[in-house]
């Protein structure tokens, strides 16, 4: 194993000599730097832009944007380097997204994120856990629609009605969320929308059981090009408040961060598990988180794979107030 963490003068020799030891393929599925000093080097900044790997900083004083992400203890980078070795594949394509849409149009960022998605769909990684998960008992059936729908004059409010299954983004309830977000996108009438979800939680993200479910990814690019929720609340994001509570885990948060408000119960944490299935954020999530929280909180989140609380959430303009208990 080979976790030399490199100073400036150590990465510039690296890159005269090229460096082939740090991509996914290799023993060392990651570069750590120490990259302090390290401003003003435009070459070495945009050298390190395209490593085919995480490029991590291992000091919090550092010039972080030359770097994917930053371990501000060795506990976080011994969680990091753990999950990017079990999964170096799709570790690779998540900076490698980051670094590509940060300056994208939204709708152009989305499709990069869904085509690196679907690529990830057809790699060994996800096939790995596919083939090793083993679905729960189907959860007890709740009455009424996936996602119930009032009007009260210039409001609309949405509820998430899903709670035997925390409100999972099953296929139902992505399309029950389309065609409701249809109305709120078309009627100039409405003036506010509220999202929010009963039960126990906002939503554990996307079903497990679904995972793979379609025909092939090039079938399942095409579906998120048709039919995803964060589209349409992005068109009308400036009259969207999200409600969220308990746990948001995944497309549990992807889709409301597309929102322009999100008001957090105190109990709320969040969470971007996807890495150990072998994938990335799928539902919008690179792109909607990471110009919430920028493109290293959001590749922490991913590769960390540890929850954060309300209060750091707010901290760091993943939800806009706390409020409530």
């Amino acid at each position: 194993m080979n976790d030399e963490v490199l100073g400036v003068d150590a990465l510039r020799a690296l890159r005269g000599a090229g460096d082939d030891a740090h991509h996914p393929l290799a023993e060392t599925p990651y570069l750590l730097c120490d990259a302090r000093g390290l401003d003003g080097d435009i070459a070495l900044t945009e050298w390190l832009r395209t490593r085919p790997c995480p490029v991590i900083a291992v000091s919090p004083e550092a010039s972080a944007h030359a770097c994917d992400v930053v371990a501000g203890s060795e506990r976080e980078l011994r969680a990091i380097t753990a999950s990017i070795r079990r999964a170096p594949l799709a570790a690779t394509v998540l900076v490698q997204v980051l670094r590509t849409i940060e300056h994208l149009p939204l709708d152009a960022a989305l499709v990069v994120e869904s085509l690196a998605y679907a690529t990830l769909q057809g790699g060994r990684e996800f096939r790995d856990w596919l083939a090793s998960y083993r679905a729960p008992p189907p959860a007890d059936c709740d009455s009424g629609p996936a996602v119930v729908i009032e009007r009260e004059n210039e409001c609309l409010t949405l509820t998430l009605n899903r709670p035997s299954n925390r409100n999972a983004m099953s296929v139902e309830m992505r399309d029950a969320l389309c065609e409701a977000l249809q109305l709120a996108v078309c009627d100039d009438g409405i003036a506010r929308l509220r999202i929010r979800a009963r039960g126990k939680c906002f939503s554990t993200g996307g079903d497990l059981a679904e995972f793979g479910s379609t025909p092939d990814s090039a079938t399942a690019h095409a579906v998120r090009s048709l039919a995803l929720p964060g589209r349409l609340l992005a068109r009308c994001a400036e009259r969207a408040t999200v409600e969220v509570h308990g746990a948001c885990v995944g497309s549990g948060i992807e889709f409301p961060a597309f929102a322009g408000r999100i008001e957090a119960r105190a109990d709320a944490w969040f969470q971007l598990p996807e890495l150990k299935y072998g994938l990335i954020p799928g539902a919008g999530g690179c792109v909607s988180i990471s110009r919430r929280i920028g493109r290293e909180r959001t590749a922490w989140l991913v590769l960390s794979g540890q929850r954060i609380g309300a209060q750091t959430a707010l901290e760091w303009g993943l939800v806009d107030a706390v409020v409530g208990a």
